[in-house]
């Protein structure tokens, strides 16, 4: 028995056609989704086993309709996670901002580094023993210069002035004409002793003259000699010990560097440098006021080795000229005592001639 459609199959008819186009609409977008690449049997995908399934069920599971995910762009905001809460009273501390050690160590290098690196900002800047050793140092670089130019003037007169009395000595015949020379000095001296010695000694034999003048003569020599010499050994003193001073204050400025590191609790070179060059200039000051006192030193004493070698020569013409005097003498006391002689025969014959006639 057939009945009788209702009234409500047409909208049954409808309702499928529009399920379908709803359905063909879906299946555009789902070609254009890429699809994944299929697992291979047996190989887990993110830690998880894929299991196979048969032909049939992934069928079933392509022909449902599967609802549209959306997909994750590299250019979408990552979620930020919240940063830990401080318990209250926490400072926070800028990573930008420098370390509390590295501020002290700043602070420490500064004030242990002078603000003037020259030779006198590092002279006032250095310690009381480092500036009396500079102090001393200097005052005998001084002194060296000024022995230098006293002892250049004192020598340069002084074997003019010999030389003179020694080209008189030569061109003199007598003791007497060398003393008109008017030498002055220690020639003029010598001359005055020789003449001394030989109106002493006018009634004594030569031999004795000559060695008591050679001996006066050698005492005035040894005495010009010491003084031209006088001030030569304070140069060698100086040359002698102003290294050793300025070493003396290049260990007691190193000293005070390593006092200065182990203050400021740092090994920066800066806490170190400081010392070190005040320490090097106490030892350059040493070696400044040394050196030039050796060589002046070696210079005086060529100086003065000629300066008595002259003294040498004049004393030989000294005694040259006295040796000629004593000769004159004795001939002339010769000649007298012949005359004496001579003088009673004559009277003798005289009176004999006298009686014969």
């Amino acid at each position: 028995m057939l009945t009788r459609p209702t009234a409500f199959s047409p909208c049954l008819r409808h309702a499928a056609f529009l399920a379908l186009a709803i359905l063909c609409g879906l299946a555009p977008v789902q070609a254009q989704q890429p699809a994944a690449p299929a697992p291979q049997s047996g190989v887990s995908v993110a830690g998880q086993p894929v299991t196979t399934s048969p032909a049939g069920a992934q069928q079933q599971v392509g022909a449902q309709p599967v609802p549209l995910q959306p997909l994750a762009t590299p250019s979408q905001p990552t979620a930020v996670e919240p940063a830990p809460a401080f318990p209250a009273g926490t400072p926070v501390v800028d990573p930008a901002a420098p370390a509390p050690v590295v501020a002290q160590e700043d602070a420490a290098v500064a004030a242990q580094m002078p603000h003037d690196l020259s030779p006198w900002g590092m002279f006032m800047a250095a310690d009381w023993v480092v500036k009396a050793v500079m102090i001393g140092l200097a005052f005998a670089s001084v002194v060296t210069w000024t022995v230098w130019l006293a002892k250049s003037v004192e020598l340069l007169f002084a074997k003019a002035r010999l030389r003179r009395a020694l080209k008189g000595f030569l061109a003199a015949a007598s003791l007497e004409e060398a003393r008109d020379v008017g030498a002055a000095g220690p020639a003029g001296a010598m001359i005055k002793a020789t003449a001394l010695e030989l109106k002493r000694s006018s009634d004594l034999p030569a031999e004795g003259i000559k060695e008591r003048v050679s001996i006066s003569l050698g005492r005035i020599e040894v005495a010009a000699g010491r003084a031209i010499a006088r001030g030569t050994g304070l140069l060698a003193t100086i040359g002698a010990t102003a290294p050793f001073v300025g070493l003396f204050g290049t260990v007691w400025g190193i000293m005070n560097s390593f006092i200065g590191i182990s203050k400021a609790q740092t090994t920066n070179l800066a806490v170190v440098a400081p010392g070190i060059a005040e320490a090097l200039l106490a030892t350059a000051i040493g070696l400044v006021a040394a050196i030039p006192a050796v060589v002046i030193y070696n210079h005086f004493s060529r100086q003065v080795s000629g300066y008595r070698v002259l003294m040498g020569d004049a004393a030989a013409e000294v005694l040259r000229l006295l040796s000629r005097d004593l000769d004159r003498r004795d001939v002339a006391r010769a000649r007298g005592g012949q005359v004496h002689a001579a003088s009673p025969a004559a009277a003798a014959a005289s009176r004999l001639r006298a009686a014969a006639e």
